[in-house]
């Protein structure tokens, strides 16, 4: 069922925004070459016992999981594209690292995701995180009442096309509120002016990733982590927005 918040909900959901923002801000800014995996899950788990904020992920357990989560962060590096579960491992020199963070702040959820080069770049891996970053902004910039949701999915495909990358449908946006996932599903792939009718106070996150040559994933053995089927890398962009009637509010956003 699709959920409509009021503006004063709205308003209740800036702090969980702000918060999770903070997080996936401190957790770039401790990733560093050696940098290992459990050391950035500790640093956003820290942050929510002082905030007092609860952890969306650490008993997560949907049908597509092979456990409860167990983390508070998802650290996906190069080919593993979404869902990735920290692990014992010191990132290296040139590698993607894809931050995704939700979490409950007074009952409110916000969900969010950056991805960034730690080290040396590559420029194919920079044109990747790019073509996410603007997929968001394309899809953000749809987000008004009035449109359709085949209007944000169309916007972000047509931004993956334009950069030469296919888009895989198995994973996108969905709505957020009380819960970490809700309906609707926003697909990052998809026809203008068909689907869901765009309300004020609809709460969606809209989340690009696009891998550099495929479009197909498979299950880590770690029952959680996602690779690309071909071991090329990926990036993934997501953002909470509110629908408003000034326009798309993104309640995520960062300094």
């Amino acid at each position: 069922m699709i959920e409509l918040r009021t503006p004063a909900e709205i308003e209740a959901m800036r702090p969980a925004g702000k918060f999770v923002a903070s997080v996936l801000d401190a957790v770039r800014a401790s990733a560093s070459v050696g940098t290992n995996l459990l050391e950035l899950d500790r640093v956003a788990h820290d942050m929510i016992t002082k905030a007092g904020a609860e952890s969306c992920y650490i008993d997560y357990h949907p049908s597509f999981g092979g456990s409860p989560f167990g983390k508070v962060i998802c650290t996906s590096i190069n080919d593993a594209v979404l869902h990735g579960l920290p692990h014992d491992y010191a990132i290296k020199d040139g590698d993607i690292v894809s931050i995704d963070f939700a979490a409950s702040v007074n009952g409110w959820v916000a969900d969010s995701a950056v991805s960034f080069i730690v080290g040396t770049p590559r420029d194919e891996d920079l044109r990747i995180i790019e073509a996410t970053e603007v997929a968001l902004e394309a899809g953000i910039a749809q987000a008004v009442v009035g449109n359709k949701l085949g209007d944000i999915s169309a916007a972000i495909g047509d931004v993956a096309r334009s950069y030469g990358y296919t888009v895989n449908m198995d994973f996108g946006g969905h709505g957020v509120g009380r819960e970490m996932h809700g309906d609707p599903h926003v697909p990052n792939d998809g026809r203008a002016g068909r689907g869901y009718g765009i309300r004020e106070g609809l709460v969606i996150a809209i989340e690009p990733w696009f891998m550099l040559g495929t479009d197909r994933i498979f299950t880590d053995k770690d029952g959680w982590t996602l690779r690309s089927a071909d071991g090329s890398r990926g990036a993934h962009s997501e953002h909470t927005v509110a629908i408003t009637a000034d326009g798309p509010l993104v309640l995520t956003a960062r300094d």
